[in-house]
């Protein structure tokens, strides 16, 4: 057993917030957990290609859209978003406020992967 403390964590800039990366691949649980915040009134296009992700929204407010733009999912807390097919996607937090999400990848991050974004295309890793 171990404990670790996300104020023991240095937060990791992903491009429009930060990712304290609870457990990562040296941990050896086969997954990753992350407390993402992601910035108010940022809009982030990312896809994963070679992970897939949850995200359970805890505070804050946004929204996800997929990269079509059909879909449409006020994120809130309590709502969980699954990426279960690599899902392009764009994900926008409310103008007021940060949202936080705990963040859940399959196979795990090895914790220094880092999104380039742009409006052009899907940050990926």
């Amino acid at each position: 057993m171990f404990i670790r403390k996300r104020n023991d964590i240095s937060g990791t800039l992903w491009g429009n917030g930060t990712s304290h990366r609870m457990l990562t691949a040296k941990d050896g649980m086969g997954f990753t957990v992350a407390h993402t915040v992601v910035n108010a009134g940022s809009e982030s296009r990312i896809q994963y290609r070679r992970h897939l992700e949850a995200c359970y929204c805890i505070a804050g407010r946004g929204v996800v859209i997929s990269a079509d733009g059909g879909d449409h999912h006020v994120i809130e807390p309590g709502v969980i978003y699954v990426l279960d097919k690599h899902d392009a996607h764009i994900l926008k937090a409310d103008a007021t406020e940060d949202m936080h999400l705990i963040s859940v990848f399959n196979p795990p991050l090895t914790g220094d992967e880092r999104h380039q974004l742009s409006a052009d295309g899907f940050s990926q890793y």
